[in-house]
């Protein structure tokens, strides 16, 4: 997704909607509304339900209650200001990985980066980075990109949630650059996502995760042409290049693109080529160059790579 296709803060939300992004089913909500007036829609002309941006936020809030413990009958009976400060403490307080996800889908739908940064705080005195990227912001993302392709929230929220996660990320790997502990005879891993691959929350972790392992890595960023990666060869003889591909190379162009790749970059030389992400279902694996392994799980990964001295 990108910025081009950016459309208006979404502002109105069906029953549909609300029943993604809460987990209560639409008949268990309309319940609610009938017996508690806990939500208050609107009609359209043909008297379909209609929910507004305050009645999606409180039906969040009511749901991290509601999944805490709380009975219906006890959150109606709270005014509109203490169901969000009950929210807040139970949501900075609970060791849930669900609770935290939740409250990270609140803080979006509410613009709140303050809600954001309390609740990541708050994990962070309990779990390693790599404990809440894995268990709660990966989880949070797909999640949200199931959220975005049926309309239940738009590129607006998507991007303001990403953009904290990837706050977060470089935060952590400018701490790694700085301690300089890696080793000068490990391989060094280069870090790159091809021409018109935008999509960097996984290239970024795995960069930080590479720098926590002690290793040195050169991090390119998005939407590389493979023939500048050749400039490399004038700074060493050998590289692991990793890329993590979610929707470019499309299904055509990914084999043309990988023997591209080995005959310009690796044929001649002694690197490697690894390769994460959803794109990689379009490999012929038979046909796969030299050189070029697949990898579905980063534990995969880690285990050849980090768990015993690492050869190319």
């Amino acid at each position: 997704m990108s910025f081009e296709h950016m459309d208006r803060i979404k502002s109105t939300f069906s029953i549909k909607n609300l029943e993604n992004l809460s987990g209560i089913k639409a008949h268990t909500l309309r319940i609610w509304e009938k017996r508690y007036s806990l939500l208050t829609p609107e009609r359209t002309d043909t008297n379909i339900r209609r929910y507004s941006l305050d009645s999606l936020r409180k039906l969040l809030n009511i749901t991290l209650l509601y999944n805490h413990g709380f009975k219906i009958s006890k959150i109606a009976s709270l005014n509109s200001d203490e169901i969000p400060k009950l929210v807040r403490s139970i949501a900075l307080k609970a060791n849930s990985e669900q609770v935290s996800i939740n409250a990270f889908k609140l803080a979006m739908i509410n613009f709140d980066y303050e809600l954001f940064d309390a609740n990541y705080e708050e994990i962070s005195d309990n779990h390693e980075f790599e404990h809440i990227f894995m268990q709660i912001f990966m989880p949070l993302m797909k999640e949200l990109g199931i959220l975005w392709q049926t309309g239940a929230i738009s590129p607006a929220h998507e991007h303001f949630i990403t953009n904290l996660v990837k706050q977060k990320i470089h935060l952590q790997t400018e701490a790694l650059q700085r301690n300089k502990f890696n080793n000068q005879e490990h391989p060094i891993f280069v870090l790159f996502l091809p021409e018109n691959e935008i999509h960097e929350l996984g290239i970024l972790y795995l960069n930080f995760l590479i720098l926590s392992k002690g290793y040195r890595t050169i991090f390119l960023g998005q939407s590389l042409q493979t023939s500048s990666l050749e400039t490399l060869y004038s700074y060493d003889s050998k590289f692991i290049f990793v890329s993590y591909l979610t929707v470019e190379p499309n299904s055509e162009e990914i084999m043309p693109f990988l023997d591209r790749f080995f005959k310009q970059v690796l044929e001649k030389h002694e690197s490697k080529l690894i390769i994460f992400g959803p794109q990689q279902v379009a490999i012929n694996k038979e046909n796969l160059p030299g050189k070029i392994e697949l990898y579905r799980s980063v534990e995969s990964f880690i285990h050849k790579y980090f768990n015993k001295k690492v050869l190319i």
